[in-house]
């Protein structure tokens, strides 16, 4: 649970998808704003009150990518790319032409709610006291500090952001390339043992297994999600 809400723009040709993502972010308490074409919405993104842009690549009248050139070009508004190309060097030059983040469609409105709330805590433009709770994790960014059951938690600055970033993502299962990428900052991938002792010593922090797991469960050749005990 997060409380926070923001000004989101969405260009997005599809007007199902369009649709269903502005009314469940609504639905969050979100202001949205929704354009189906690039240039419309290039347009919106520097004269409205945006807090953050999500940006589909596949528009109408103009590549998404050149969209994100000319919203940069003229604006520092965070802006999170949403694409269905699955490919290492794409994703790289997205970032590299701008973008603050990614997803991979297809994306739950949770999902893309965890990276507005994270592109916004990046940018300053979200509330240092903004408070993550999984089950009895709470997390606070601000301070750094996190608690399971009342009791803080002793964590190395590497696992504070590993559990924030996951916990800010309940439910959504993570590949190890996406943490090494968001976490470690590591775009060009890494090794993923890393990821894996991270993995244990934050287990072992949480009192819990690979074996019987509360709240990290992994999935062999897929990635890691962090849930609520039942």
């Amino acid at each position: 649970m997060v409380t926070n809400v923001a000004n989101v723009l969405l260009i997005e040709d599809d007007h199902r998808i369009r649709s269903a993502l502005a009314r469940a972010l609504a639905e969050r308490g979100h202001g949205v704003e929704s354009e189906g074409a690039g240039m419309a919405g290039v347009q919106a993104a520097v004269t409205g009150d945006v807090d953050v842009v999500v940006l589909d690549l596949g528009l109408p009248d103009v590549d998404g990518t050149e969209v994100l050139r000319m919203i940069r070009a003229v604006s520092d508004v965070p802006i999170i790319v949403a694409t269905a190309r699955d490919d290492e060097t794409e994703i790289v030059s997205i970032l590299d032409n701008g973008a603050d983040d990614y997803v991979m469609k297809p994306f739950s409105a949770e999902h893309l709610e965890a990276r507005i709330r994270a592109v916004l805590r990046r940018s300053g433009g979200e509330s240092e006291a903004t408070v993550v709770e999984v089950g009895e994790l709470r997390i606070e960014p601000g301070p750094h500090e996190a608690y399971l059951a009342g009791e803080t938690l002793e964590l190395t600055s590497k696992e504070f952001d590993l559990l924030l970033y996951l916990a800010e993502r309940p439910g959504v299962m993570v590949s190890k390339r996406e943490l090494l990428a968001e976490v470690w900052r590591q775009p060009y991938g890494g090794a993923d043992k890393t990821v894996d002792v991270h993995l244990s010593w934050l287990r072992k922090k949480l009192g819990e297994t690979a074996a019987e797991p509360r709240y990290l469960h992994t999935k062999r050749g897929v990635g890691v999600k962090l849930t609520e005990p039942s």
